[in-house]
């Protein structure tokens, strides 16, 4: 998933997220691996983005970003990409500066966590 975004080929990186997607969830639809499905939902937001669906990568994005488990290094290098190519084709947008900001916000609480030593 994350070689075929980087690679461009947004086609394969999709079906590889959501194939992610579909095994990080349980029988009920409980998420059982819900740091990887956000990673997936924003590998599928960037693919969206890259063929003008900006309301939906900005949903996807957004939802991923919501999840209650991250793997902040990994989420944040996606969320990069996704805010990257939200911006350049659309930086008017309120929508991509709001998710922006949002992302934005993530790093700082990252860098700014209180180390025990």
């Amino acid at each position: 998933m994350d070689a075929y975004r980087l690679l461009g080929d947004d086609e394969l990186a999709a079906a590889h997220a959501r194939s992610v997607i579909r095994i990080s969830t349980g029988p009920h639809g409980t998420e059982i691996s819900p740091m990887r499905a956000a990673a997936a939902r924003l590998t599928l937001g960037v693919a969206a983005a890259r063929t003008g669906e900006i309301e939906e990568a900005i949903g996807i994005g957004t939802r991923a970003l919501e999840a209650d488990r991250k793997s902040l290094p990994s989420l944040l290098l996606v969320a990069d990409e996704l805010d990257k190519e939200l911006r350049s084709r659309c930086p008017r947008e309120t929508a991509t500066r709001d998710l922006h900001e949002r992302i934005m916000k993530i790093k700082q609480g990252a860098t700014d966590s209180e180390l025990p030593f």
